[in-house]
C-alpha cells in the first residue's frame, strides 16, 4: 500500500499526547495583546483537549502519522 500524504495545516495545529489524547491550541491565542489579564493571556497558550468523535476521526484521516517519531 502507498504511503498517504499528510495534511500540513492539520498536522500543525493538533498534536497527540503519550496517552494518545488529541490536543489543539485556543482559538484565542492569537491578538493577544489587546486588554487582557496576564492570567487569561497565559490561559491561552495551553492545549486542549479534542473531545469530538467525529473531529478526531477527520484529523486521524488528514494527519495519519501524528505523533509517529522516527
Amino acid at each position: 500500500m502507498p504511503k498517504l500524504k499528510t495534511y500540513k495545516g492539520a498536522a500543525k495545529r493538533f498534536k497527540l499526547t503519550g496517552s494518545g489524547k488529541l490536543v489543539r491550541t485556543k482559538a484565542e491565542k492569537r491578538h493577544l495583546r489587546r486588554k487582557r489579564s496576564s492570567r487569561a493571556k497565559r490561559s491561552a497558550w495551553k492545549m486542549v483537549e479534542v473531545e469530538s468523535t467525529k473531529i478526531i476521526k477527520r484529523v486521524k484521516r488528514l494527519a495519519p502519522y501524528l505523533g509517529k517519531q522516527g
